[in-house]
């Protein structure tokens, strides 16, 4: 089923850099209005200029995830001020480095309570009004570490996992009220994307962190989104790294384990670039990295010359066997 953009109204949360950034401006180029959500109000009031550019309604919301009444008050000063409320984007996340047993508690909690428990606040948020309308589409962007896993990030990794989960528990309770047709819940599972969110997040692992590649621009995430709200899916992945990997994955998990901590222990995090530790913008947004990309080389055609090098290098690993497994890249609704 194809849902037209045209005139819906669309809250796009974590707007303010980044994915956020790009893919409220590609929904107000489908002629979507837009409600932008984040914690820096200067920067949203920036990306709100840039979707009027499009002759569109762009409302700015200063508002932080972690707190629910925020949340819920975003969503009913939409309806009030647009009449409507069709799609929810939840993509505001931050992160954090370091081992789990050296990271101060508080900044692993605040991970959860963002990345996670920010998801179920636009999902608790939005779906009174989807159900009062009778349809809507909620969009949550849960990374590819919502199914496999990298050293130095456990709490982003786990609030991942999570938002997966929840995803599908959402589902079966709108199946079971028989809604599942009428308001779509859906999961973007990107590959590592170039944004701002590296230089930002909290660091306690000694040293600098980076994007790991392969790295992918964030408009590649901004179309799946978009189209993920014209036709909605279960879950889908963003780059063939993300696929391949999830594969490699399940099939040789005890292997693939160990070599993803082996690459992201060599490609993560810099050995000869030290940094002091730092919370970055976990309890406070940062006054700079207002940009969509992070200045990691996202590029489309760089990305695939890394893509190549790493599908030759798993060949060994997966063989025949990734081939005759290999996955369609998202669940069709039926």
């Amino acid at each position: 089923m194809r849902w037209r953009l045209r005139g819906k109204v669309v809250v796009v949360t974590g707007a303010s850099s980044g994915i956020g950034r790009v893919t409220a401006v590609a929904f107000a180029r489908q002629g979507a209005a837009v409600v932008l959500v984040a914690r820096r109000a200067a920067a949203l009031e920036a990306v709100a200029e840039e979707c009027r550019a499009h002759e569109v309604p762009a409302l700015a919301m200063p508002a932080d995830v972690t707190d629910e009444e925020a949340v819920r008050e975003v969503a009913r000063s939409t309806v009030e001020r647009l009449g409507r409320l069709d799609v929810w984007v939840n993509n505001a996340g931050v992160t954090l480095w370091g081992r789990v047993e050296e990271v101060p508690m508080e900044d692993f909690r605040r991970v959860l309570e963002t990345n996670f428990l920010g998801y179920v606040h636009g999902a608790r948020a939005a779906l009174p009004h989807f159900r009062e309308q009778g349809r809507g589409v909620l969009v949550n962007n849960a990374s590819m570490l919502s199914v496999v896993a990298e050293p130095y990030a456990g709490a982003y990794v786990a609030a991942k996992h999570a938002v997966l989960g929840f995803a599908s528990s959402l589902r079966q309770e709108l199946a079971l009220d028989g809604l599942a047709r009428q308001i779509r819940v859906c999961s973007a599972m990107p590959a590592t994307i170039d944004t701002p969110l590296f230089q930002h997040g909290g660091n306690y692992s000694g040293r600098r962190a980076k994007a790991m590649r392969p790295v992918y621009p964030p408009e590649r995430v901004a179309r799946t989104l978009v189209n993920l709200a014209r036709w909605p899916r279960r879950e889908v992945f963003v780059g063939p790294a993300a696929r391949m990997l999830a594969w490699q994955w399940r099939m040789a998990p005890a292997l693939t384990e160990r070599l993803t901590a082996w690459m992201a222990d060599q490609d993560q995090l810099e050995r000869h670039r030290l940094v002091p530790a730092d919370d970055g913008n976990l309890f406070a947004p940062v006054d700079d990295g207002d940009t969509a990309d992070g200045g990691w080389g996202g590029r489309r055609g760089q990305a695939r010359r890394r893509v190549l090098a790493a599908a030759v290098a798993g060949a060994g690993l997966l063989g025949a066997t990734a081939t005759a497994l290999r996955r369609p890249r998202g669940d069709r609704w039926s």
